[in-house]
């Protein structure tokens, strides 16, 4: 099975746009054809962005939202990442990075040029860094 790890951004499409780019991914996340990471770090800068005003989601939406993530993705504890040997500029997203170098081989998902940045040498450890949503 493969092992994706998803950014923030991918995840606002799949769960709160519902970002028609994102269908297959979507379908192969709830029909479990793909192994799904997250972590408490992941999870908690996802609890936070859809809890802002700019969503304009209510609380039983966001909690909704936060409870099919959870029951969709595998959970590693932080403490149990690898961390990556490349540095993201964006101290947020490298935990993102670590979690991807933990579960190599691995695909993560990113609309974030900060790691779309450091593709190539992920490429070189087995991670595929790509805003593709090509499953």
């Amino acid at each position: 099975m493969k092992v994706f790890v998803f950014d923030t951004n991918v995840l606002l499409d799949l769960f709160v746009f519902n970002d028609f780019r994102a269908i297959h991914l979507k379908a192969a996340l709830l029909s479990r054809q793909i192994d799904a990471l997250a972590s408490p770090k992941t999870l908690e800068e996802f609890t936070d962005v859809i809890s802002r005003p700019l969503f304009s989601l209510e609380t039983d939406a966001q909690e909704t939202i936060l409870a099919e993530w959870r029951l969709l993705a595998r959970v590693l504890e932080d403490q149990n990442l690898l961390s990556a040997p490349w540095q993201c500029h964006d101290a947020d997203d490298q935990v993102f990075l670590d979690l991807a170098f933990t579960a190599k081989p691995c695909t993560l998902i990113s609309k974030d040029n900060a790691l779309l940045k450091l593709a190539n040498k992920a490429a070189k450890e087995g991670i595929r860094i790509t805003v593709d949503y090509t499953v």
